[in-house]
C-alpha cells in the first residue's frame, strides 16, 4: 500500500532519507520542504568555499558525478516532489497534515501524511551583544550567507576580521579568511583554550601554536563586551573584557542550537536541553513522525546520556535509518562516541570518545596516556609526527577516548576511526596493544601508533612506568631554580647540546645507553625527571634507575616532541 511521506527540511537528513525511501517504496509518494532555495549541499563544507578551496557553491550541492542536487534533480531522479521557500508552519497530529507558507508570498497549502520526517537542522547561537545587528557581522549558516563572505573577503574590502568562538566552525572559518586572502584574523574565545570540550588541553596547545605561527591572533579567556560601528552603521571595532580589536568583519560562531519550535507547537517531547526526543529507531513521540539530524539528541554509548552533537556525517546516517522505517523497516540507530575532525591550516585535529574532563565528569577515574611517534617508519622520508591522548578508566583498562593532532589529516582519522568502532564493544588497553594493523613503510612503522598508544597505557595502569606529562613537567622546570628535581635528558648528545649549552646547571645530559656508567653523576635525594625524544629511551632509564635503587624517577610521556609542540619552550 502506498504512502505520502513528509520530510521538513533538505538537506542532509531529509535529503538522504527521501532518497533512501523511494528505493525501498518507488511507488509511495514523498514530499520534500525546505524555506531556503538550494538544497541538499554540504554545509560543512562552507568554511572551504569561503576559503577559497572550493571554487564555486554548485560544488557543494552536486553529486560525485556533477550533478546538481536542485528541485528538478530529485524530481527526474529520485521521483521525489521538492517544495523550495516554503516553511512547515503547524502540524495537526490528529488529523495528520501540515500546513506550509510559502516564505515569499505567504500563500499557505495543507499537506496531508502518512509519517512524516522533521530535518529542521539548527539555528547559530548570536549572543545579546550590543552591536551584533550592525553591517558586517555575520553567522555562517547556509549558502547565502557563505556567498556574502565570501564575495566580501574576495573584494578585498575586509582587512582584518575577529572570529568569535573557537570551535570547529570558528577555527575554520578563521583559517579560510587568513590563509587564501590574508586577512589579519583574531579570534576570541570565552574559555582558556581552544577546540574546548572536544580536546585536552595539551593537545589544544599544538593546535594554538600551529595556528599562531600561520598569523592567527587569539584571545582567550575573554569576552565580548560589545560591537561598535561607524556612523554608516558598519562594524568597526569589538570590546572585549581586555582589549579592543579592529574589524571590518565579524563573526559569530559561538554554537548552534536546535531547531524545535514546529516540534514543541505539535506537542512533541522536547528535551530539557532543546532537542527532539528519539527512540534508537529516531521516532519521536508520535510513532508517525520521525527526526534526525541537528534537531535531535542522541544516546552517547559510553555515558547513556543525552547529547546533541550536529555533525553532518551523523546527520547521513540518520537518514538512511529514518528511510529504512518509513518502510515499515525496524533499523537501530543505537548511539554515538562523538567522532570528528578539523582542519587547521597544515595540521589536522581528530578524536572520539570522551576528553579526560567529560570522563571524569560522567563519574568515570580515568587518566590520560600521552604518546607522541612518527606516523610511518623512520626512515620513510614522507614520516610526520602524530601526538595522540588515549582516556582510559584506571581500574579497569576500558578505553574511553582518543584524541590527537598530525601534520597528516589522512592518518590521524584512520587512527582515530578503528578506535570509534571498537568503542561501543568496550575497547580496552590490551586489545590495543595488540591490534593487529596494516604495515608498509610508507603507510605505518612496523609497530603502529596504536599498538605503542595501547603498550603504554598499560606500562601506567600496571605501575611500571611512573610519568608526568608535558605540561607537569614545564611546571617542574619552571621551578628548577628551588633544586627539588633533576632534569635528566637521556637523548643522545647531538639531540640534547641545545638544551645543555641554555642550561648546563640544570639539564644533565647522560644517554640511555650510558647511564650504567654514570650513576655517580646521579642525586638520590631529589626527584629525577627523565626526557628523551618521545619517551621510549626516559622509560628504558626509569626501569635502569629503579633496579639500582632509586626511588623517585618519572618520565615524560612524549618527551621532547610533546614538550615542542605544545609550545613549551626550554632552551
Amino acid at each position: 500500500m502506498s504512502q505520502h511521506i513528509v520530510i521538513i527540511g533538505a538537506v542532509a537528513l531529509g535529503s538522504k532519507a527521501a532518497a533512501r525511501f523511494k528505493r525501498l517504496e518507488p511507488e509511495s509518494r514523498v514530499t520534500l520542504v525546505d524555506r531556503d532555495k538550494r538544497i541538499a549541499y554540504s554545509g560543512c563544507g562552507i568554511p572551504f568555499y569561503i576559503s577559497g578551496e572550493v571554487s564555486d557553491v554548485p560544488e557543494l550541492q552536486s553529486t560525485s558525478f556533477h550533478v546538481l542536487r536542485d528541485a528538478e534533480y530529485f524530481r527526474k531522479s529520485k521521483g521525489v516532489e521538492v517544495r523550495t521557500e516554503t516553511e512547515a508552519v503547524a502540524i495537526d497530529r490528529t488529523a495528520k497534515t501540515v500546513t506550509l507558507a510559502h516564505v515569499l508570498t505567504g500563500h499557505r497549502e495543507i499537506l496531508t501524511y502518512d509519517q512524516l520526517v522533521l530535518a529542521t537542522g539548527s539555528t547559530p547561537i548570536v549572543p545579546p551583544i550590543p552591536g551584533r545587528e550592525l553591517v558586517g557581522v555575520h553567522t555562517v549558516h547556509n549558502l547565502e550567507s557563505a556567498e556574502h563572505i565570501r564575495n566580501l573577503v574576495s573584494s578585498g574590502s575586509v582587512k582584518r576580521a575577529v572570529v568569535v568562538g573557537a570551535g570547529f566552525i570558528g577555527l575554520e572559518m578563521a583559517v579560510a579568511l587568513a590563509d587564501l586572502w590574508g586577512v589579519e584574523t583574531t579570534v576570541i574565545e570565552l574559555r582558556e583554550q581552544i577546540l574546548p570540550g572536544v580536546i585536552g588541553g595539551n593537545l589544544s596547545l599544538t593546535a594554538l601554536r600551529h595556528m599562531r605561527d600561520k598569523g592567527v591572533r587569539f584571545h582567550l579567556g575573554d569576552q565580548v563586551l560589545s560591537l561598535e560601528g561607524d556612523d554608516q552603521g558598519r562594524v568597526t571595532r569589538v570590546c572585549t573584557k581586555h582589549d579592543e580589536i579592529p574589524a571590518d568583519l565579524v563573526i559569530v560562531a559561538v554554537g548552534v542550537r536546535p531547531n524545535t519550535e514546529l516540534a514543541r507547537t505539535s506537542g512533541l517531547a522536547v528535551s530539557e536541553r532543546g532537542g527532539i526526543t528519539v527512540d534508537e529507531y529516531l521516532r519521536t513521540s508520535d510513532p508517525h513522525i520521525y527526526a534526525g539530524g541537528d534537531c535531535v539528541e542522541l544516546r552517547h554509548l559510553l555515558t547513556n546520556a543525552k547529547v546533541f552533537l550536529p555533525m553532518g556525517s551523523l546527520a547521513n546516517r540518520q537518514g538512511r535509518v529514518i528511510g529504512d522505517n518509513l518502510a515499515d523497516g525496524a533499523t537501530r540507530f543505537s548511539g554515538v562516541v562523538g567522532s570528528w575532525c578539523v582542519k587547521l591550516f597544515d595540521l589536522a585535529a581528530a578524536g572520539t570518545g570522551l576528553t579526560l574532563q567529560a570522563a571524569r565528569s560522567a563519574g568515570f577515574d580515568a587518566l590520560s596516556v600521552h604518546v607522541s611517534q612518527l606516523d610511518r617508519a623512520h626512515f620513510h622520508p614522507d614520516k610526520g609526527v602524530m601526538n595522540l591522548d588515549l582516556i582510559v578508566e584506571r581500574e579497569t583498562g576500558r578505553v574511553l577516548g582518543m584524541q590527537g593532532t598530525a601534520d597528516r589529516g589522512d592518518a590521524l582519522v584512520g587512527k582515530v576511526n578503528v578506535v570509534a568502532g571498537l568503542l561501543p564493544s568496550g575497547l580496552k588497553v590490551d586489545d590495543l596493544s595488540s591490534l593487529e594493523a596494516a604495515y608498509s613503510p610508507p603507510f605505518s612503522a612496523a609497530l603502529d601508533i596504536l599498538n605503542v598508544l595501547g603498550s603504554a597505557a598499560e606500562n601506567i595502569l600496571t605501575g611500571r612506568n611512573q610519568t608526568i606529562q608535558a605540561d607537569e613537567f614545564f611546571t617542574l622546570w619552571k621551578q628548577r631554580d628551588n633544586n627539588t628535581h633533576f632534569f635528566l635528558d637521556c637523548r643522545e648528545w647531538s639531540d640534547a647540546k641545545k638544551e645543555v649549552r641554555a642550561h648546563p646547571e640544570h639539564w644533565i645530559n647522560i644517554p640511555q645507553g650510558e647511564l650504567l656508567e654514570n650513576l655517580n653523576k646521579l642525586p638520590r635525594n631529589k626527584s629525577i625527571v627523565a626526557i628523551c625524544g618521545t619517551g621510549a629511551r626516559s622509560y628504558e632509564a626509569l626501569i635502569t634507575l629503579a633496579r639500582e635503587g632509586f626511588q623517585d624517577v618519572v618520565s615524560v610521556e612524549g618527551g621532547m616532541s610533546a614538550v615542542n609542540t605544545m609550545g613549551f619552550s626550554v632552551s
